[in-house]
């Protein structure tokens, strides 16, 4: 089980978190009570931060799985109290399926850039080439003149960086997949 303290102290970890909940949101993380459940109001009195900033943040973590709650209801009142507490188990998977899905997403887009040839147009943007093959190369859109677009450098860091995630989950691929 991965502690709080050592989780917000891994900067891939820590800047995950940051792009999903923000700085409020790490400083609720980094004031979070020891183990234990903890309704949302009792989160926001003993950290000091504003209950929608707590509401929100926890929402945020139980979306991406990293904390869970536990309804209970008040027998007098009928009030429902939701008791949350945060899985730190679950980040590393978490962030994996993450890093997996962006993998696949890279990979097809790699994938697209080099089985393709572009031409560009400066009013209307970029097309393949059967897009503007049919049009004796010029603009399906405005028929103006296009010219051959070179994606080598886009191609290059798509690999780059499917190699890097590659890496990172410590799975064989190669740069061109």
């Amino acid at each position: 089980m991965v502690g709080i303290d050592e989780m917000l102290a891994d900067p891939a970890i820590r800047a995950y978190l940051l792009r999903h909940i923000g700085n409020e949101g790490l400083d609720l993380l980094e004031r979070f009570p020891p183990a234990g459940e903890y309704s949302d109001e009792e989160l926001a009195e003993k950290t000091g931060i504003n209950l929608n900033t707590v509401r929100h943040t926890l929402y945020t973590l139980y979306e991406r799985r990293l904390a869970e709650y536990r309804r209970i209801k008040d027998p007098e009142s009928g009030w429902l109290t939701y008791l949350w507490t945060l899985r730190t188990d679950m980040v590393y998977p978490v962030i994996r399926e993450e890093l997996e899905r962006v993998l696949e997403i890279l990979t097809k887009r790699s994938k697209y850039e080099e089985e393709n040839d572009f031409f560009i147009c400066e009013e209307c943007g970029i097309f393949t080439f059967n897009d503007v093959s049919d049009s004796n190369f010029t603009c399906p859109n405005c028929g103006a003149p296009v010219k051959h677009f070179d994606n080598e450098m886009l191609l290059g860091a798509l690999k780059r960086r499917v190699a890097a995630i590659h890496a990172t989950l410590g799975t064989t691929g190669s740069a061109s997949e």
